[in-house]
């Protein structure tokens, strides 16, 4: 969809829909419009209309207007306005204008301006609701908005803002696409090739393949890829956006996860192509500080590779030594995630930065403790877990903070190695956060569980069913204000 800004009066804009957000019950908005808009919205409030959250109404505009069709959008509470109320009205009517046919529509901006919101915010709804993933259908009749217009004075800040906005909003669609992929399609080295097509000037890629991994010591990553015939990358993204410490960006990168020979249930394993999610948040977000050209300098890895149980597959009760010389015993082949970061966290180490982050779909214990509103973090960085707790708000890509005691260093132990890698069912969410700060050590570092929130079963607002693409939003949102 093409966003353009345009300085014109609702009634002198041509387009299938004018959209005109309303808080509940405040009819009085757009008492300066056109005369007969004004009386329209008066006619509908109330009986038809009142502005509550999400609420929509579609009417026929007046003939002496320029739009074909109004569309009353609801805000919801002028008290409780906020950010996220308005980026959801934008999906929810975006997606709805989609639906019934329209091509070309147009936002008032004149009560955003009013409340003190931005409009932006209305339109990184419309453009993340808007996306679909239809690449495998043969007869694709999906419904296209090809243009949306702002009507506002024209500025240089609205122009950035507008310019920021759509490439977040393309970077979180672009991935969504690599999480949607099948794992046949998307394979360790597709990932690779994702990750090599964004490649420029201040953006440099490197593959370790195998036996790169191997000659580092990567025992713990490449444990997990022994099942596969599919070869596994350790991908490494240096976005040099600043000079200093690197901020490094893990993203856990299991192309497709069968459990390995700790197999896991039949039922839902098709979803298993999204425990990639991590990686794929991991290139979104790189692609969007290089097109945005944000003052950081950033490196992200992705160790990516399949966990399956061919006849080389990694075994319960293995043993296997880490980056760092650490040996692991392996109780459950399903508890590979840890495995894989616990390498590239060790080799990230080496880079001496500033901070690690880490994004994973690591446990369904976090599911359980948190559904699929809030993401899992842990980390032993207070400043840091701050800071992501304020983007969290910001972007509504929320995170709810979880202990790290030191009593689930106990239940890691191991009979026959320096630690096993699942402490077991109980506060599993927990220890296995730990496992991963037995490799973070002293560096500040954040580990963010996305489990329950990178695949969605029930479309929201702006989230279609499927891949969320969260982490993109959240971390853009911490490292814009990095100096």
């Amino acid at each position: 969809m093409n966003v353009v800004i345009k300085n014109l009066k609702e009634n002198d804009c041509a387009c299938d829909a004018l959209i005109l957000p309303f808080t509940e019950g405040d009819k009085g908005l757009y008492n300066n419009l056109d005369i007969s808009l004004s009386s329209l919205i008066k006619k509908s409030f109330s009986k038809e209309f009142s502005g509550k959250q999400n609420e929509l109404l579609l009417l026929p505009a007046p003939m002496d207007t320029k739009p074909e069709r109004i569309l009353l959008a609801g805000l919801g509470k002028k008290d409780k306005i906020s950010k996220e109320k308005v980026r959801q009205a934008g999906g929810k009517s975006a997606v709805f204008l989609r639906d019934m046919g329209m091509k070309k529509i147009a936002l008032s901006t004149r009560a955003l301006s009013s409340l003190k919101m931005s409009a932006t915010d209305f339109i990184e709804g419309s453009l993340l609701g808007l996306y679909t993933f239809k690449k495998y259908i043969h007869e694709n009749k999906t419904k296209k908005i090809n243009s949306l217009i702002l009507l506002s004075k024209i500025t240089n800040s609205l122009k950035a803002d507008l310019h920021r906005t759509e490439t977040v909003a393309s970077s979180v669609n672009f991935a969504r696409d690599l999480i949607n992929t099948p794992a046949n399609d998307m394979t360790p080295s597709r990932l690779a090739d994702a990750a090599g097509s964004l490649k420029r000037k201040n953006l440099t890629v490197k593959i370790f393949e195998k036996k790169e991994c191997q000659r580092l010591g990567m025992g713990s990553y490449l444990s997990v890829a022994y099942g596969s015939n599919q070869p596994p990358k350790f991908i490494m993204l240096h976005y040099h956006g600043a000079k200093g410490a690197p901020v490094v960006l893990i993203g856990k990168s299991i192309t497709f996860d069968s459990g390995g020979i700790s197999i896991k249930p039949a039922d839902g394993m098709e979803k298993m192509k999204y425990d990639m999610a991590g990686g794929a948040a991991v290139l979104g977000i790189i692609r969007a500080a290089s097109e945005l050209k944000l003052p950081v300098n950033l490196i992200g890895i992705l160790p990516a590779t399949e966990n399956l149980s061919g006849g080389s597959a990694t075994r319960p009760g293995d043993v296997v030594r880490a980056i760092n010389g650490k040996t692991i015993e392996i109780i459950s082949t399903d508890a590979e995630g840890r495995m894989t970061l616990a390498d590239a966290i060790g080799y990230a180490k080496r880079l001496k930065p500033a901070m690690i982050i880490d994004l994973a779909t690591l446990t369904g214990a976090c599911s359980i403790a948190l559904g699929n509103v809030a993401i899992a973090m842990m980390g032993n960085d207070r400043d840091l877990v701050d800071k992501l707790k304020k983007s969290g708000d910001n972007t509504y890509e929320r995170v709810w903070e979880m202990p790290l005691f030191e009593e689930s260093e106990e239940s890691l132990k191991s009979d026959i190695a320096d630690l096993k890698n699942t402490g077991g069912k109980s506060g599993s969410l927990i220890s296995s956060a730990y496992f991963l700060y037995e490799f973070a050590g002293d560096t500040p570092w954040v580990h963010l569980d996305i489990a329950g929130t990178a695949w969605i079963e029930k479309e929201k607002p702006y989230m279609p069913k499927g891949a969320s693409g969260i982490g993109v939003r959240l971390i853009l949102d911490l490292i814009k204000g990095f100096k």
